[in-house]
């Protein structure tokens, strides 16, 4: 029991720095880059669902179109940082709408690099961002979300990683039900078509192996639910090998999911986008935040388009990403960087977050 309790403050010590450094920053726009343009579908003639079939689980037409695939996932690092759209995804949305889930919702699941003051919070603030005119477009999918941008939800938490999503301990009881973890409490109440993953919280003793585990735990339920999983890289290497990244990569490429590619690009940021007054070498830079809202913002576009789409276009000749740039790393790759916007008023940057060990197995 002792060792126990003394295992428990380790792990809390470890992720008790997820929270964001309290400071002031000035208000600015946010620039988003040009969205990168996945390939799409060919046309091909449907089977029509089965009238046999119960409605909520009748495979969706989009099954039996030709849609493009995820690359290797050795070659994560050469991925676009705007998801392809998978036939899965296509699938997981229309059979969650016949579910009850709402077109107009999407949530996080993630830790402190998700909540709303670093992940797309700016979004629910008209005047407090700018989007360039190449951009414009993306207005429709910030008016169409609207209610979801300024929230953290329930599976959002500084210091949450893929085993807290899943443990009913870590639960909010003001708004989970007995039994519920957060994962599931989330898609109750908000009803999500569309949830953005992204769990990055890494310490010594914690295996590629176990965080595929929970993760698959994760994917699996999202698409029992009719949500679409979108995954994302992480902009960190604390492991030393990237094996998350990688690990995430061939979860994307099994599961036929979307991923957005945010290491790729953090690293057209100074100190790849890291905070360079933390040597924690995990928290990002607020330089860093602007771009991984925009992003992010491009990534939910990319996806709801793609899963909302009634127009198949060819399927590209060569599926493979473009080679990354030579020379200087990865730093001239090909994405004008958006202003830094600091803490907008009315939000108050989180310190002092509760560190939150979790129970394995």
């Amino acid at each position: 029991m002792r060792t126990h309790l003394l295992h428990l403050l380790l792990l809390a010590a470890i992720l008790a720095g997820c929270a964001p450094a309290m400071s002031a920053a000035p208000t600015a726009s946010i620039t988003p880059p040009p969205v990168e343009t996945a390939p799409a579908p060919t046309t091909a003639p449907s089977a029509p669902a089965s009238t046999d079939a119960p409605a909520a689980l009748a495979p969706s037409p989009a099954l039996a179109v030709q849609y493009p695939t995820n690359p290797p996932a050795e070659d994560w690092r050469e991925w676009p940082v705007i998801p392809i759209i998978t036939a899965t995804a296509i699938d997981a949305y229309a059979r969650g709408l016949a579910l009850g889930n709402d077109p107009r919702a999407f949530s996080k699941v993630g830790d402190c690099q998700s909540i709303k003051e670093v992940l797309m919070g700016v979004y629910a603030l008209p005047g407090r961002y700018t989007l360039s005119p190449e951009n414009a477009g993306l207005q429709d999918t910030i008016d169409h979300f609207q209610g979801s941008f300024d929230r953290d939800g329930q599976a959002v938490q500084g210091g949450y990683n893929a085993a807290s999503v899943l443990s009913p301990m870590w639960a909010n009881p003001d708004a989970c039900q007995p039994g519920e973890n957060p994962l599931q409490c989330e898609f109750r109440v908000h009803k999500p078509s569309i949830v953005i993953i992204s769990l990055e919280v890494w310490w010594n003793g914690r295996t590629p192996e176990r965080y595929d585990q929970y993760m698959r735990t994760i994917i699996e339920y999202a698409l029992e639910k009719g949500v679409v999983p979108v995954l994302s890289t992480k902009a960190d290497n604390v492991e030393g090998d990237h094996a998350i990244n990688l690990a995430t990569a061939r979860l994307a490429v099994e599961y036929d999911l979307p991923l957005w590619n945010w290491w790729r690009a953090a690293q057209t940021l100074p100190n790849e986008g890291l905070d360079p007054t933390r040597p924690d070498g995990f928290h990002i830079s607020k330089e860093a935040w602007t771009l991984r809202a925009a992003t992010a913002l491009q990534s939910l576009d990319a996806v709801y388009r793609g899963v909302t789409s009634t127009e198949p276009v060819e399927v590209a000749a060569d599926p493979h990403p473009t080679p990354l740039p030579e020379g200087e790393g990865t730093a001239n790759l090909p994405l004008p960087l958006g202003e830094g916007w600091g803490a907008p008023e009315g939000y108050a940057v989180r310190e002092g977050l509760s560190p939150l060990p979790f129970r394995e197995g």
